[in-house]
């Protein structure tokens, strides 16, 4: 092969396996910088992941679907922010339920409708349109690049979005202070828990989004396997990005271009496809043993407000 079919696919690898994590890591921005820890992004990713796919299944569209995987994920992030804004429920033991809820009903539903743990495939009219298709030589360097997913570039583009509101908006400014001092919003009349509640909302929908994108690209059905970690690699990479859009986005683009390899190294079989499946979680590991001192969590973060005062 030539370079640049080569890094044709490795481009093509990135922009698969990256926006899942990317998605799940800026809803995690909103969650963690508003004050609510949300460790439950692998949960929401699981259910969003399962509800995209039956959704595209019997509509046979696939942004319907991936729309209805955010609706999902969002569904429990109202839990979530229940539990821990509502009820100053323990944030950490709420996500870790999270993540037990997520699968578990996806999984219930599953063998409700389908009388199985997998969802059926779907055709490639009920998943996610790729763009300009049929347009490129099949193989070749634009077909890699261009002739994919635009929820994949979308994504992208959401960072700069994101990283507008976080800093540039008064809601930004406000969900920044919120999880910094949240007694003095009080005392300036912000209601901190209703923007906690918005924040933790969107985290869920971020996430549920970054699921659907899963079941509705790259697996093309619903398997309880699916997400496999994902949710967790997304935090690290919100911690190895600072808590910012923008740190996000390197980190996700790193362990995207770590996941998506694990095909390409995995054709020659010149190596074991286990250790190629550790290739991941091995720099996540390494990311955070590295980096995890040199990011700033928010004052706030993990810690309940009472009422507001």
């Amino acid at each position: 092969m030539s370079f640049t079919t080569i890094l044709g696919l490795l481009i093509n690898a990135v922009l698969v396996s990256t926006p899942p994590l990317l998605l799940a890591a800026l809803g995690s921005c909103f969650s963690e910088r508003s004050g609510v820890v949300n460790i439950g992004i692998e949960g929401m990713m699981t259910l969003g992941a399962f509800i995209g796919a039956m959704t595209a299944h019997y509509t046979g569209n696939g942004w319907v679907g991936f729309f209805m995987g955010g609706v999902a994920g969002m569904a429990l992030g109202l839990m979530h922010a229940i539990a821990c804004v509502s009820f100053n429920a323990d944030q950490t033991i709420a996500g870790t339920a999270i993540n037990f809820i997520g699968p578990g009903l996806a999984i219930f539903l599953s063998k409700a409708l389908f009388n199985s743990s997998d969802s059926p495939s779907l055709t490639p009219a009920q998943k996610l349109p790729k763009m300009f298709a049929g347009r490129f030589t099949p193989g070749g360097f634009l077909y890699n690049v261009v002739e994919t997913y635009p929820a994949a570039y979308l994504s992208i583009l959401l960072v700069a979005v994101i990283w507008f509101v976080f800093f540039k908006s008064r809601f930004g400014m406000r969900l920044r202070a919120c999880g910094e001092h949240p007694k003095a919003c009080a005392t300036l009349g912000i209601n901190v828990r209703r923007v906690r509640y918005v924040c933790v909302l969107l985290s869920g929908f971020l996430a549920g989004l970054g699921g659907a994108f899963v079941t509705l690209s790259t697996v093309s059905q619903f398997r309880p396997s699916v997400i496999v970690g994902q949710g967790f690699i997304a935090i690290a990479a919100v911690i190895f990005g600072k808590f910012n859009p923008q740190g996000a986005l390197i980190g996700c683009l790193i362990f995207g271009f770590c996941n998506g390899i694990k095909p390409l190294v995995g054709s020659s079989n010149a190596i074991s496809p286990n250790l190629i499946s550790m290739i991941p979680y091995v720099v996540t590991l390494l990311a955070l043993i590295l980096f995890v001192g040199n990011s700033r969590v928010p004052a706030a973060s993990g810690k309940p407000f009472a009422k507001d005062e």
